[in-house]
């Protein structure tokens, strides 16, 4: 192996560890913190009479935060590079940052209450998803050839849209959690945690065909392009497997890997940073080269759905009959 070959896979490993480091502070933080004794409730903020839920429904409205942070980020450089052409461009970019401020919000409430102008926000992320995808799906569409594979991989991307409808439907689904402090937490007539680990399963597979048809495009030079292909649909697996099974199983396994996908998710911020070392003139280009480079924003919504997948498993431990 030659020297320039073996900084590179030097240099990805590391990237690769420091993700993994970081999922591990993330995923478990949520079991370690606790609120500083000396801080005063708010008048009429009582605490919740069964804090698990309250917990769940916090994790999921940080897992939402993370999809709507990747989203803002990721619609904002693609969205400059298409130079606002349809002023309907713009949309996704507030909604995903109200989004974020609500998720935020919702982070920091311990209260077992649901919150209207938080449903309000999910729902209208989730509308943005929807309207998006149509947006999309005629971009590409009205391009000479119509629904080629050229299109498919130079057109708006038809797959990124429904990252603002999984975070506004998994925040819409924290405030059910949150507001069943007194009752079996259900969404929809639905065992709580395990609708939402079917839903986090599915989203994951949607991920993965997003990711797996843009490091296609990139021929998959880089064998760690492998990663969000193969890991990913094995914890949609999995999270569909807790969702059809019955109470009393641990999930210790499914767990585990939740957090190596969170890992996955941040660490793939690195590797892009690479990627976009990589073309002509580097970080000295940077104007240039992250427009045109591997989106710096992206991975960070795998991220977002295994911080699901595990605010899902622990509302199932807490909870069997959810």
């Amino acid at each position: 192996m030659n020297r320039p070959a073996e900084r590179d896979l030097i240099a990805m490993a590391g990237i690769a560890a420091s993700g993994l480091a970081l999922a591990s502070l993330l995923s478990s933080s949520s079991a370690r913190v606790r609120p500083p004794r000396w801080r005063l409730a708010a008048p009429g903020r009582n605490r919740s009479s069964n804090p698990e839920t309250v917990k769940a429904a916090r994790r999921l409205n940080r897992a939402a935060g993370t999809l709507a942070a990747s989203v803002l980020a990721d619609s904002s450089v693609e969205h400059y590079r298409g130079s606002f052409k349809n002023k309907a461009m713009y949309t996704p970019l507030l909604v995903s940052a109200l989004t974020l401020a609500t998720s935020l919000h919702g982070t920091a409430d311990m209260r077992p209450l649901a919150h209207k102008a938080r449903d309000a926000t999910y729902l209208l992320a989730a509308a943005t998803g929807l309207v998006g995808s149509g947006f999309h799906l005629y971009n590409v569409g009205k391009r000479v050839g119509g629904f080629s594979w050229q299109n498919v991989f130079y057109g708006a991307p038809i797959g990124a849209p429904m990252a603002i409808l999984l975070s506004g439907l998994l925040g819409f689904c924290s405030e059910r959690v949150r507001e069943a402090h007194r009752t079996r937490p259900r969404i929809f007539r639905l065992p709580a945690g395990r609708a939402i680990a079917a839903v986090t399963g599915a989203g994951l597979l949607g991920t993965t065909g997003e990711a797996g048809l843009l490091h296609f495009r990139g021929a998959y030079h880089n064998p760690f392009m492998l990663l969000p292909v193969t890991l990913p649909p094995i914890g949609a697996a999995l999270l569909m497997s807790a969702a059809g099974g019955g109470p009393g199983r641990t999930h210790r396994f499914t767990r585990w890997w939740m957090r190596l996908l969170t890992g996955m998710g941040f660490a793939g911020v690195g590797f892009h940073a690479y990627g976009v070392s990589r073309n002509m003139g580097g970080w000295r280009n940077w104007s240039q080269n992250i427009l045109n480079g591997p989106p710096l924003p992206a991975p960070p919504s795998f991220a977002g759905l295994a911080l699901a997948g595990l605010a899902a498993l622990g509302l199932m431990k807490a909870h069997p009959d959810a």
